[in-house]
């Protein structure tokens, strides 16, 4: 799983999400989405704003926590019709 330390970076710099929105360009409802953890995506233009407006790398932003239970190769679930279900 990839966890997002937004909401803690923001904080370290007393900034809110509105002010990051007013520095990236960033629509404010994003940044939210990301805040939160419900983002499904993020794009690397975002990130790379995010990051040069926090002045932080992307392993500070994100880490990776491997999945207790694996979701690749032997482990993928496929639907009959051929597409990926998420355990």
């Amino acid at each position: 799983m990839i966890k997002n330390h937004l909401s803690r970076l923001l904080g370290e710099k007393r900034w809110t999400q509105s002010r990051l929105a007013q520095e990236t360009g960033i629509r404010p409802s994003t940044i939210s989405d990301i805040y939160n953890d419900v983002a499904e995506r993020i794009s690397l233009d975002h990130l790379d704003k995010i990051c040069e407006a926090l002045d932080c790398t992307t392993e500070e932003l994100l880490e990776y926590v491997p999945n207790a239970q694996p979701r690749t190769g032997k482990h993928l679930i496929l639907e009959q019709h051929g597409n990926r279900k998420r355990s």
